[in-house]
């Protein structure tokens, strides 16, 4: 290979940007000359948009356990803020509950970066400030290098790599301008992005009940009304902190507002699922200086499956870059942190092999797919159904439909199988008369739910056998959404 100014270069300093460049600093045993560009200055790493590190900042533990068992970062107070049992999700009339996931944490994301900037730095990784990245860079079929604009006097910024790794968050300019022929979805449907908002509240004890807030728990509440095509939720950060906010389908919050003659938007729909909640009282946005900037704030994420395919000649996608969010809750940490790992190794052993083709870096969409993001298509198809349903239609099939197993399968993040709307006893008999539609759904998804597993988990050992793959995923798909 030519001479280049790095051997990786990562547009973007957030969750994923900051844990890939750890890993290949770990992987490659600090021999990889790593460059990380941040738009941001170095008193704000990560920092999403102009209103904070706006997110959910809930992580799973095991998400983090990766962290520590693959690249040896284990992360603590005060990052990671306040330790949950799970997540519950709630029924829309708050009888029935589903614990969604195992052990975790709410973190502070503002703190976050700070530790994971040193954390890259001993791995040898550098960083470069104040820069925002507009272009790839190309040469005879390779991304290599980016170029941008040095802020805040906008100067021509260009640096040279063996390869580049977008992390540049769901606004990336990068992926869809991507200068070089490729497998990778360049655009993602509007109908898949999700717009959120949240504050982080202190606030007084209104009243105590654990359906609207746990200090144990992170809650999830399911409502078509007050979260149209999403959900809100309420995150302990303390017993008298929270992270609370929802996230909405711009076409479903259209539809809702047309049908009830409203006009509310995100903040509003925030406002009044605050207002409502039985718990929290005197809420206001907390004065700490580990909070100072991240109080109230919105950002878009992605709620369909990860991009078919995360590598190009020269180039990878990680993170939000890659739609990463899982479809059926856009929980988007853990997701971001095994591909990041995943990555960091693959690059690591690339560059050790002056190989960063597309075929050299493939091992990349085969790990990621094969232990991770299997099951994406398939919650996609789970999360367009739920999507159609009333609120009454969502409590009675958490109420009825849900067995043991299928609560079981969901706190290991893996599709229900509605295993009860396969018996034959009369009272489910009963139950399914009164919703048919419903039952019926809910069992289409489950089914189409294996073929579409079975599908991704005979991924392309090559790039030669994506385009076949591909083909057949998109047909598995137009049926899948036929409910």
């Amino acid at each position: 290979m030519a001479n280049y100014d790095y051997d990786v270069i990562i547009a973007g300093g957030g969750m994923a940007g900051l844990i890939t460049a750890a890993s290949i600093g770990s992987f490659s045993r600090q021999k990889a000359r790593i460059l990380v560009v941040d738009r941001n200055p170095p008193s704000d790493p990560g920092k999403k948009t102009i209103n904070g590190w706006t997110c959910g900042d809930a992580v799973s533990k095991r998400s983090v356990d990766y962290i520590a068992k693959n690249i040896g970062i284990s992360y603590g107070k005060p990052e990671l803020e306040h330790p949950v049992d799970g997540v519950l999700v709630y029924s829309p009339d708050h009888e029935t509950k589903v614990l969604f996931e195992g052990e975790g944490f709410i973190l502070n994301r503002k703190i976050l970066p700070h530790r994971q900037v040193e954390d890259a730095k001993k791995l040898g990784v550098e960083f470069t400030y104040n820069v925002v990245c507009d272009r790839l860079y190309s040469e005879d079929g390779f991304v290599r290098g980016v170029t941008g604009r040095a802020m805040p006097e906008s100067v021509p910024f260009k640096k040279t790599a063996k390869m580049v790794i977008d992390a540049a968050g769901s606004a990336t300019k990068l992926r869809p301008n991507l200068p070089i022929s490729s497998k990778i979805d360049p655009d993602i449907d509007r109908d898949d992005l999700e717009s959120t908002g949240r504050y982080i509240f202190d606030f007084e004890v209104e009243r105590e009940d654990p359906t609207w807030f746990d200090s144990r728990y992170a809650l999830i509440h399911l409502d078509q009304y007050i979260a149209p095509g999403g959900y809100s939720w309420t995150f302990p950060k303390g017993k008298n902190k929270v992270n609370i906010g929802l996230g909405v389908q711009k076409k479903a919050l259209d539809e809702r507002n047309q049908k009830n003659g409203r006009k509310d938007g995100l903040q509003d729909l925030i406002d009044q699922y605050v207002a409502m909640n039985k718990a929290i009282g005197k809420p206001v946005q907390s004065p700490s200086n580990d909070d100072l900037g991240n109080t109230k704030g919105s950002w878009q994420v992605s709620v369909r499956r990860h991009n078919d395919c995360l590598v190009a000649n020269g180039y990878a996608i990680v993170g939000d870059s890659a739609w990463m969010a899982r479809p059926i809750d856009a929980g988007g940490i853990g997701p971001s942190i095994y591909a990041s790992v995943m990555l960091g190794k693959v690059v690591a052993q690339a560059i050790e092999a002056n190989d960063t083709s597309e075929e050299g870096l493939w091992q990349y969409n085969l790990e990621y797919m094969k232990h991770h993001g299997y099951q994406m298509a398939s919650f996609e198809v789970l999360r367009r159904y739920l999507q159609t349903l009333t609120n009454d239609q969502i409590s009675y099939g958490m109420k009825y439909f849900l067995s043991e197993e299928d609560i079981s399968s969901i706190v290991n993040r893996e599709h229900p199988r509605f295993s009860r709307l396969r018996l034959l006893n009369p009272a489910m008999m009963v139950r399914v008369a009164k919703e048919p539609k419903l039952a019926s759904g809910l069992k289409h998804t489950a089914d189409t739910s294996e073929d579409l597993i079975s599908h991704n988990m005979n991924y392309p050992e090559k790039p030669s056998g994506f385009a076949a793959w591909k083909t057949q995923l998109l047909l598995k798909l137009q049926l899948a959404f036929k409910f």
